[in-house]
């Protein structure tokens, strides 16, 4: 018996995408939820049914850009060895905030590159049983609360060029810099 070929597209590979991560949210949701805390968040970042590489969540701003309220940074050269979640210290301790941000950032962790910020959203979305207009605004609303940062880091600079030689985390950015406010 002959098979058929599929003629697939980029756009059958996003929306099996989307599929993924909105099942992955719900498997979530059903585990810690519908209410997240810190402490759900962090259990969560550690199941590997829900995030693909091993995360732990860091408070930090030496490695976040201006304006960013948080980032999957890389802990080594291949996504096996795992990731930090960082998130602006002016978050730590916020039982609401914690969830929602570090949220944004579980996609960057489990499809790396391939993940834009309409994914992050939608996992997000999902996770928090919330429509996808409702979760950006809550989180463009916690961004825009940080403080500015100065623009000359060198941290900065060790984590640009460290990212060009190491894992790409996406065309999300892997930041999550939401400029609602500021335009973008």
């Amino acid at each position: 018996m002959k098979r058929e070929k599929l003629n697939l597209t980029a756009e059958d590979g996003y929306s099996a995408l989307r599929d993924h991560l909105v099942e992955r949210a719900r498997v979530a949701r059903a585990r810690y939820g519908p209410v997240l805390g810190v402490g759900e968040m962090e259990q969560l970042l550690v199941d590997a049914d829900v995030v693909r590489f091993p995360t732990r969540l860091v408070f930090a701003d030496e490695p976040l850009m201006p304006g960013e309220f948080g980032w999957a940074r890389p802990r080594g050269r291949r996504p096996s060895e795992g990731f930090d979640l960082v998130l602006h210290p002016r978050f730590q301790g916020d039982d609401e905030a914690v969830p929602l941000l570090a949220a944004y950032h579980v996609v960057a962790i489990n499809y790396l590159d391939v993940a834009t910020h309409e994914e992050a959203e939608l996992f997000g979305a999902a996770l928090f049983g919330l429509e996808v207009e409702e979760y950006y605004g809550r989180v463009c609303a916690l961004a825009d609360t940080i403080p500015e940062m100065p623009t000359h880091d060198p941290m900065l600079v060790e984590r640009f060029e460290s990212a060009a030689e190491g894992v790409s985390l996406g065309s999300s950015g892997g930041g999550g810099g939401c400029s609602c406010s500021g335009g973008a």
